[in-house]
């Protein structure tokens, strides 16, 4: 196996040996090598990036989802509704990945005509971490954003029920020498899935990640999982979820809220739906003059003093891309609980669970 040695209880395993592990337990599952691996290198991304919540962590939540959870693995994209720059697009029931790429082309590619191009998705799957998505913009000389439900984990401010997504948004900004500023996130103050990397590890969560099932803030990872997502900025952070899930849902006619799912039964199969945009630069600035105003700008966050606590500043994406140079170089650190379940899901599928360089 081509571990390297980790920390805490965590194997390093080679970025390339993991994405070509995971695509073959997709291959196992019935999708085509191609797709396959445009979903293992979306995980593998996560990974590389530190987003481990959106990592190959999932690999067995989409087994299942493709064998027994009725996700088609032969599901194809196509173009639903086509308006000028407006785009629908029907998932076909595929995984969220391959849904949400053909999304982002289309929207790329028409934006090259229209200057600005949406792409709205119904009929679609979890799709992982959604600068994958936006940063496909990036070496277009394009912005990029995009958006996702998501199964309902927060209620609503004030209140107990569970109807509200974390509906996270991303959005790619170029820069000239800097690395790209791209912000991803949830209007929650931790994922459901980095919850759960928390829980593999037997480790509390901070008191502001998470509530009981009755809004009392909690620390116990177990409680938060079966409990309810704290909101960032409180009211704000679920407004500004309960927007991005209607600009996922219902322009395209995808589920909204508890109409995709729930945490107790899951996603409803060809229910999720997606957000995406490209906005084509050159049709506003000149390329080159927006590319160093954005790494001035970069370059200006990164010069203000520190608060107490701190050793540096970043801008949005900036941690990310130090995590993936380094993790490129030393390899992924992945726990066991992780690795265990890769290795269910590659027995399942009948694939060795071999991580060859």
């Amino acid at each position: 196996m081509s571990y390297y040695p980790g920390t805490e209880a965590e194997r390093r395993v080679a970025a390339a040996a993991l994405e070509a592990l995971a695509g073959r337990i997709f291959e196992g599952c019935g999708m085509s090598a191609d797709d396959a691996h445009l979903v293992a290198n979306s995980l593998a991304w996560a990974d590389l990036r530190g987003l481990h919540s959106h990592g190959v962590l999932r690999g067995p939540e989409y087994v299942d989802k493709l064998l027994a959870k009725g996700v088609d693995p032969q599901g194809r994209p196509r173009v639903a509704k086509d308006s000028a720059a407006a785009l629908v697009i029907d998932g076909g029931n595929s995984m969220g990945q391959i849904g949400s790429v053909f999304a982002m082309r289309q929207a790329i590619d028409r934006a090259r005509i229209t200057n600005v191009a949406v792409a709205a998705v119904r009929g679609s799957n979890h799709c992982g971490a959604m600068a994958y998505y936006a940063g496909m913009a990036l070496p277009e000389g394009m912005i990029g954003l995009a958006t996702t439900n998501a199964l309902p984990t927060m209620a609503p401010w004030g209140g107990t029920d569970k109807i509200v997504g974390i509906n996270p948004l991303a959005v790619a900004l170029p820069a000239g020498e800097e690395h790209p500023l791209l912000l991803d996130a949830a209007f929650s103050y931790s994922s459901h899935g980095k919850i759960r990397v928390y829980h593999q590890k037997g480790q509390a969560i901070p008191p502001t990640w998470a509530f009981d099932a009755g809004g009392r803030p909690t620390t116990d990872a177990a409680t938060a999982l079966t409990g309810l997502l704290q909101p960032i900025g409180e009211y704000k952070g679920v407004g500004l979820a309960i927007v991005m899930g209607i600009l996922s849902s219902l322009l395209s006619g995808a589920g909204y809220g508890l109409e995709s799912g729930n945490m107790a039964e899951g996603a409803y199969p060809g229910q999720d739906g997606h957000f995406f945009l490209a906005l084509n630069i050159v049709a506003f600035e000149d390329p080159a003059r927006f590319r160093q105003r954005v790494d001035g700008i970069i370059r200006q966050l990164r010069s203000s003093r520190l608060a107490p606590g701190f050793e540096r500043v970043y801008a949005p994406g900036g941690l990310e891309a130090e995590t993936e140079a380094r993790y490129r170089a030393e390899g992924i650190p992945l726990n066991d609980a992780t690795l265990e379940g890769l290795a269910r899901a590659a027995a399942r599928v009948g694939v060795p669970f071999e991580l060859r360089s």
